[in-house]
């Protein structure tokens, strides 16, 4: 089983398949076995690995509570002990905040972060004030409106109780996430690291409008913008042929702005 060392905090991870590495990070209801229409569709081309943040599937949960402001540290453990570069890390929702202050931590593997349904944490006034506008219209949806469409949850009953049932293998909790936003990276921060950034969106989530990714997207020179047409906020779950292709695309396609040595 292989494990990564994060400060004394026992970190699961996996590693399928050969070539330009990808690494994903779980959002707030998710852990590695999350990504399994991912890792099949992607593994024969490229590298990819799932990581357990702690309090997360199969990671170190003794605690009762977890600082999220350790996650990105938890990252940096698996891209270290594998001895990973140029690799393109790929956040969902708020694990996106993690996965850019893992890049921002080691630019030399990072080449790249996608941002897949978060503005990443990055500290802006005006995209402060966007997201919780955004924020505020998502909470009057019950939370798996916000997560998956309406029709998805009619069609695909069982697909639907399998993403509620994800989430009853974590300790950690939404809350243990929430810090992760504070002192985020200021927009020249990442410029000065070199770690190329892309949002990835989709066109219906209910959690984080199309128009603040665009307008984040906006605000930092040299960023790349995805939007998949009529996809939710758990694009990955409910519109896989979409993310995974939007994925591969920006994984091909995209590299580090690092000035050469």
């Amino acid at each position: 089983m292989p494990v990564a060392d994060s400060d004394g905090t026992s970190i699961y991870y996996e590693r399928h398949g050969s070539g330009p590495a990808i690494l994903f990070v779980h959002g707030s209801g998710g852990h590695h076995a999350a990504w399994w229409q991912q890792v099949a569709a992607l593994r024969a081309e490229f590298t990819v690995v799932t990581v357990d943040l702690r309090g997360f599937g199969k990671s170190d949960s003794a605690g009762t509570t977890f600082d999220g402001q350790d996650f990105p540290g938890d990252v940096v453990a698996v891209l270290d002990q594998e001895d990973l570069t140029d690799v393109m890390l790929v956040g969902q929702s708020i694990g996106s905040v993690a996965a850019l202050r893992a890049g921002l931590l080691r630019p030399e593997r990072v080449g790249s972060v996608v941002l897949g349904h978060s503005l990443g944490g990055i500290s802006h006034p005006e995209l402060t004030e966007l997201a919780a506008a955004d924020r505020a219209e998502a909470v009057k949806l019950p939370v798996i409106d916000r997560l998956l469409t309406r029709r998805f949850q009619r069609e695909r009953a069982d697909l639907t109780f399998l993403f509620q049932q994800m989430g009853t293998f974590n300790v950690a909790k939404m809350a243990d996430l929430r810090n992760l936003n504070t002192d985020g990276p200021t927009i020249r921060q990442i410029q000065d690291s070199g770690v190329a950034v892309a949002f990835l969106a989709g066109e219906r989530d209910a959690v984080l409008s199309v128009k603040t990714v665009s307008r984040a997207h906006e605000l930092l020179p040299g960023s790349h913008l995805a939007v998949v047409p009529d996809a939710p906020h758990s694009m990955y779950w409910e519109a896989p042929a979409q993310y995974n292709a939007a994925v591969a695309h920006l994984r091909r396609t995209l590299t580090g702005q690092k000035e050469a040595a």
